[in-house]
């Protein structure tokens, strides 16, 4: 749709338009304990009835416009209903990671201000025991509330909804593309996370323009297994989804043995990955379904330059690469038009640059800082929410600072290194942390993979010994000298790991990135998991 229009208007007009209010859009699946798929379909017609019913519960809990409340589940389709019902009642909803626990989901409610959370049983506990000196006045859980009794003001989601009468849900108030729709939280990798004021302009913009932008057709049919409650689920796909018409196939959460499957089953075209998501499919045993599924097209971020061509051949798919920040920018590398390893060159409206820290520009293939501006001139604004300090440290001279470290090839292509102060530096050379995941990720034994540097002791300032945290599928079958001989006949001398940390999962954010900062604690405080090389 090319009018620009928030998420309740264009809901609610959608929901009128015969041949179109009922046509499927989104279909939630999840897999039941016995393998089976529990499949729920919404339309827009659909999704405004649920949406109204759960607006006039919202007002009638005293949210109006302005406060917040949070949605804290897995990707359920009701997640996506209270998206919808924060603009008609001009809330702001605050998406947060099922996963988050104790400390830090008591600062993320409080840091955000939310009156009330949307949430799922799984969560309840957590939540009992985090709420207490937050804003919190009330609970909604999914699937009921997992507790006998349950604590003051937590109540199942289907118990308010089904006392609410949609026609007392108030006027659309999220009547205004400028208007605050979200407060999303960075994922917090390198210190506490910052909640990201975010407008329906933008998810606007990139819903009706990220179609033509990766290549996305009218018959296509999307697929993600990405957390909603992470930019890349929400702009990437839910938005294209909502605004272009393009029917979105979205997992109750990602499962890596059974992705090949899901998008068989369902004539999945398209998908979105990040990150960890590329070593942790690689490594899934050979399958009758590599390669034989409709997908054509993967667009992601993160996909290592040594894993670019071997994920390409076995899966018969093309690759668009891209690197964007939850803040803004952005560069696209289209499939057969740059180099392989590449992310892009800056889409239109956007440059970047790749800078010292003295903010003088880098020549073609040094490391610096990935930074970004308006093509016209115009200096890039984030807001934090609380936090004015950050929002003008972030972008200081008029330059999105991202934080993260690449390079630009004398082409104008550019490369995604690694966040800031996560680059391996051993014996005077930059090791491939890529090209060791890799090849571990070949290994039979090996389920999941990260490698990353820790401090290396009695070495020069800035060295770094590497760490391999790997996941095994048979620990009966592990032998530390065989792994280690192993990479030794496949990566050089300098880049066999000093350490392989064994784990039962390696630690994710939403977004499906390995959070090095925990990997590091797990590597001080269960030394028995740490193996080092003989």
């Amino acid at each position: 749709m090319d009018e620009a229009l928030t998420l309740a208007q264009l809901v609610e007009r959608q929901s009128r338009i015969p041949g179109v209010a009922e046509r499927e859009l989104l279909r939630f699946v999840a897999i039941d304990e016995g393998g089976g798929y529990s499949v729920r379909s919404m339309s827009h017609r659909s999704l405004w009835d649920r949406a109204r019913r759960i607006a006039s519960a919202l007002a009638r809990a005293g949210i109006g416009e302005g406060d917040r409340f949070a949605i804290m589940m897995e990707n359920h389709p009701e997640f996506v209903e209270a998206m919808v019902a924060s603009a008609i009642v001009g809330s702001v909803f605050v998406p947060i990671d099922p996963r988050a626990r104790g400390i830090k989901l008591r600062y993320l409610l409080a840091a955000s201000e939310c009156r009330g959370v949307v949430t799922a049983d799984y969560c309840v506990a957590s939540l009992a025991d985090a709420v207490a000196g937050t804003r919190v006045e009330w609970v909604w859980s999914v699937d009921g509330c997992a507790a006998a009794p349950a604590p003051a003001g937590f109540v199942p989601f289907e118990t308010v909804v089904g006392e609410a009468d949609p026609e007392a849900a108030p006027p659309i108030r999220g009547d205004h593309l400028d208007k605050t729709m979200r407060m999303m939280f960075t994922s917090g990798t390198t210190g506490d996370p910052k909640a990201i004021v975010g407008s329906y302009r933008r998810f606007w913009h990139r819903g009706h323009g990220l179609p033509a932008l990766f290549g996305i057709r009218p018959d296509d049919v999307m697929y993600t297994g990405l957390s909603l409650t992470h930019g890349n689920a929400q702009n990437q796909s839910l938005a294209v989804a909502l605004y272009s018409g393009i029917p979105l196939v979205v997992s109750r959460r990602f499962t890596k043995s059974r992705l090949w499957q899901v998008i068989a089953d369902f004539g999945c075209t398209t998908m979105t990955a990040l990150g960890g998501m590329y070593a942790a499919i690689y490594a899934e045993p050979p399958g009758p379904l590599d390669g034989k599924t409709p997908l054509r097209l993967i667009t992601g971020s993160g996909m290592h330059r040594d894993l670019w061509q071997p994920f390409r051949e076995r899966f018969k798919v093309d690759i668009l690469e891209f690197y964007a920040t939850a803040e803004g920018g952005m560069v696209v590398n289209p499939p057969g038009v740059g180099p392989v390893g590449s992310v892009g060159r800056p889409v239109e409206g956007f440059v970047a640059r790749i800078v010292r820290d003295d903010d003088s520009e880098c020549a073609p293939m040094e490391h610096g800082e990935i930074v970004f501006r308006h093509g016209d001139g115009r200096p890039v604004r984030v807001e934090y929410h609380g936090n004015p300090e950050a929002s003008s440290a972030k972008t200081r001279g008029g330059w999105l600072r991202t934080g993260d470290i690449g390079y630009r090839d004398r082409d104008g292509w550019l490369y995604f290194v690694c966040r800031k102060g996560q680059e391996i530096r051993r014996n005077g050379e930059f090791i491939s942390a890529s090209f060791i995941e890799k090849e571990l990720a070949e290994h039979p034994n090996v389920a999941d993979v990260y490698v990353y540097g820790i401090a290396a002791a009695n070495a020069a300032a800035g060295e770094k010994d590497i760490v391999a945290a790997v996941v095994l599928r048979n620990r009966d079958d592990w032998r530390p000298d065989e792994m280690f001989g192993y990479l030794a006949q496949r990566v050089e001398r300098n880049a066999v790991p000093g350490f392989i940390q064994l784990l039962d999962e390696i630690p994710k954010t939403a977004s499906e990135k390995p959070v090095e900062r925990r990997l590091s604690e797990l590597l001080r405080t269960s030394p028995g998991s740490v193996h080092p090389r003989p």
